[in-house]
């Protein structure tokens, strides 16, 4: 906005603010937007409840839970040797872990992450003063936060109806259709941004396209020739696009809801971000797409001269999850409805046999081998579609549970409070500086709380402090906290959004068993590529640096949305 001044001798704090005279509070000749009232309540004080939903809804706080299951958060609960910077110890042993696996050793490996984390936690008990209980309720509280099981839950589902469409010929549908259409390999990886994308966008979550998209399109466009790093960076770069934009994503909702701004304003504010960081690396992928060289798969031409359409019927089951999100029904429920459908078009089209989607393997004979989904095998087992769908991600589940309770014993010990505390005393002294350390702390603490959504709920209250202090407006903090947590979610090489991709690869039954190698990609590989989360994030850091966009408090007020 023009007409307040940024420069670094102001300081535009809360007790400053209502004076009209204070050079970087309210310009000289009055408010602007004729004095609009702030959208948000004073520090220290709850967001009206209008703004917080009903009395029964769950309301987001500091520790990665919500009110109505978490104690006070006043204080250190747990003390170290050291003091509350030793509450790091766990998840900086892990972050150090994952980047020698991961970058130093080339080793991609979730299951190594995990006895990463495990060695971690186990570390931190060693630093704790007195009682170890303490330290492990929290490790227990941590374990039991929603964030980890909404995650967990779309990592489920979307596996399941992912499979599903596989098994029914979707991946040969895919390449039928890209070949009749002429999207060959330098395009495909444009194209899976796009499309990703746009799933993303209609179902909400980021998490569940990555699967969808890592299972089905992946291989058609690595079978088609295009580059597997490059093609995996696409999907996760759509994943970042539709878990930012998305009005019914986690992260939008808590991001609006935290900064006390209605959803819809925030979405409206933040699509001209979203499309400046989306158009260079849509463009990118192109670039890159001639450039880099895809893999030699064999047996890969014979599939492509094999591939048929009936497969494509899937686009109908797609749809049908699509539509039943915009709806506004749950995930979990459109994802449902969307497997109904896919099983009973595999089965009335002949796409896929009953034991293709569940079959249960016998070593002996007996009257129920007779029925479709039973058989007779060496070995005892369950398996197809749905079992494969959901067993691949059981690593990354317990990883999963692992980070969210290093991060809670990082916040019951203090240490995160001591990281943002320093951040807000002494680095963000002006509206320039603080707008460039709402950037900078989102990206340090997705950094070591790899879920976004957990993430987002850790630091939001001290956005929303630091964005009062300097009269920054809630869409404004809204959507530095959303893009940032949006993108580094799916940049880091061991956070929930790349590894979630990669699980699909590796899994029991994975890309990589059926396809062969070149189909696995390490996650340390993907990160140069990841262009439209880079672009997001260099976006709003530029923002900060320069003013571009930037709202305060009187000059918009949540109900105005409709009008702006």
């Amino acid at each position: 906005m023009t007409g307040h001044r940024d420069d670094d001798s102001a300081d535009r704090t809360d007790g400053d603010s209502a004076d009209p005279t204070d050079g970087d509070s309210v310009p000289p000749d009055g408010p602007p937007s004729g004095g609009a009232p702030p959208d948000r309540a004073p520090p220290d004080r709850a967001p009206p409840a209008s703004n917080r939903g009903s009395a029964d809804d769950p309301v987001p706080v500091a520790d990665g839970g919500f009110e109505e299951d978490s104690a006070s958060t006043d204080g250190p609960r747990i003390s170290f040797y050291g003091g509350k910077w030793a509450s790091t110890v766990p998840i900086g042993f892990f972050i150090l872990w994952a980047i020698v696996q991961s970058g130093v050793l080339g080793i991609g490996d979730t299951n190594g992450l995990v006895i990463g984390a495990l060695v971690g936690t186990i570390l931190g008990m060693f630093l704790v003063r007195g009682d170890w209980k303490a330290y492990a309720d929290t490790i227990f509280e941590g374990m039991t936060q929603r964030v980890a099981a909404t995650a967990i839950v779309a990592w489920l589902w979307a596996g399941m109806f992912a499979e599903t469409l596989q098994v029914g010929g979707f991946v040969e549908g895919l390449i039928f259709a890209a070949d009749a259409l002429n999207v060959g390999a330098t395009t495909f990886p444009a194209a899976a941004f796009v499309l990703c994308g746009l799933l993303a966008t209609g179902i909400g979550t980021g998490y569940g396209a990555t699967v969808a998209f890592v299972t089905l399109f992946f291989p058609a466009g690595v079978l088609l020739g295009a580059n597997p790093t490059l093609l995996f960076a696409a999907i996760l770069s759509g994943a970042v696009f539709g878990d930012n934009l998305a009005p019914v994503s986690d992260t939008t909702i808590v991001s609006a809801v935290t900064q006390d701004a209605d959803i819809g304003g925030v979405v409206a504010s933040r699509f001209k971000y979203a499309l400046i960081a989306a158009v260079p690396a849509f463009i990118a992928y192109l670039v890159f797409g001639s450039i880099l060289s895809g893999a030699s798969l064999e047996g890969a031409a014979a599939l492509r001269e094999s591939a048929t359409a009936p497969g494509l019927l899937h686009l109908i089951s797609m749809g049908v999850v699509i539509a039943t999100a915009v709806a506004g029904r749950h995930i979990v429920e459109a994802i449902s409805w969307g497997l109904i459908v896919a099983v009973a078009f595999n089965l009335a089209f002949g796409l896929s046999s009953v034991a293709d989607i569940l079959v249960f393997t016998t070593t002996d004979a007996t009257p129920a081998t007779a029925l479709p989904f039973v058989e007779m095998g060496d070995a005892a087992a369950v398996g197809g579609s749905l079992y494969d769908g959901a067993i691949g991600f059981f690593p990354l589940i317990v990883l999963t549970l692992l980070i969210v309770s290093m991060a809670q014993i990082m916040i019951r010990g203090g240490g995160f409070e001591a990281i943002l505390e320093f951040l807000l005393d002494s680095v963000a002294t002006t509206v320039r500086r603080a707008e460039v350390t709402m950037v900078l702390g989102t990206a340090a603490i997705n950094g070591m709380i790899t879920i976004n959504t957990a993430a987002e709920i850790a630091i939001a209250p001290y956005i929303a402090r630091l964005g009062e202090k300097f009269n920054i407006n809630g869409y404004r903090r809204a959507n530095i906290l959303d893009a940032n947590t949006s993108a580094l979610g799916y940049i880091f090489p061991w956070a929930g959004g790349v590894l979630v991709g990669y699980q699909v690869m590796v899994g029991p039954d994975g890309l990589g068993a059926e396809y062969g190698p070149e189909m696995v990609v390490n996650p340390i590989d993907v990160v140069p590529y990841v262009f439209h989360g880079w672009f997001l994030v260099i976006v709003f850091l530029l923002a900060a640096l320069t003013g571009f966009g930037r709202e305060y408090i009187p000059d918009r007020v949540s109900e105005e949305v409709s009008r702006a």
